[in-house]
């Protein structure tokens, strides 16, 4: 009976070793993937650093409210939340809107972009200032106990943002693995 078990455990480790990608989809959904994926081509960002980011803020709850007051999928604050409604010209718009997948999903895309373009495509910057806001990363890359050179970050002053940081980017990493063709 024990060389059986043995056998079988073997045979599942090395099936799930070989197609590690299909376990790996249970453990690292990506839910609202044709939303996902809409938006991120409109706003040319990664639809897996989209699906890195609503892992973190909401774990794809759409419901998601955060002490801040942040809203949805990717925890858009109110701010940003106004802000988005007026450049993109939503109509009617209330903060309510947040909790539709849809529009959280496009405001946080469109948020990405910019962010994108205000750090010149730098990952972690980009990462950093979702969490922390685009001014505190600017702050702190005008700091030389934060920044050496003024473009990249060698200390990150915020415990929140610095595991934010490592979390978003191991998971990036896992979405391109898992889901990249």
């Amino acid at each position: 009976m024990r060389i059986i078990a043995t056998i079988f455990f073997v045979i599942v480790l090395v099936v799930a070793l070989q197609n590690g990608r299909w376990l790996m989809k249970i453990i690292y959904p990506m839910h609202y993937r044709d939303i996902i994926e809409i938006y991120a081509k409109e706003y040319d960002v990664d639809p897996y650093l989209v699906a890195a980011i609503m892992r973190n803020e909401s774990k794809f709850n759409p419901n998601a409210i955060s002490r801040r007051e942040a809203k949805g999928l990717m925890q858009i604050a109110p701010i940003t939340g106004n802000w988005a409604a007026e450049k993109l010209s939503i109509e009617d718009y209330h903060e309510d809107m947040l909790y539709d997948p849809d529009l959280n999903i496009r405001i946080g895309c469109w948020y990405l972009d910019i962010l994108h373009k205000e750090f010149d495509n730098n990952l972690q910057l980009i990462v950093a200032a979702y969490n922390a806001g685009n001014g505190n990363v600017t702050k702190w890359l005008q700091n030389p106990a934060y920044s050496k050179d003024g473009e990249t970050l060698d200390e990150i002053p915020f415990g929140e943002t610095r595991i934010y940081l490592q979390k978003v980017l191991r998971d990036y990493k896992i979405y391109q693995w898992i889901y990249r063709k």
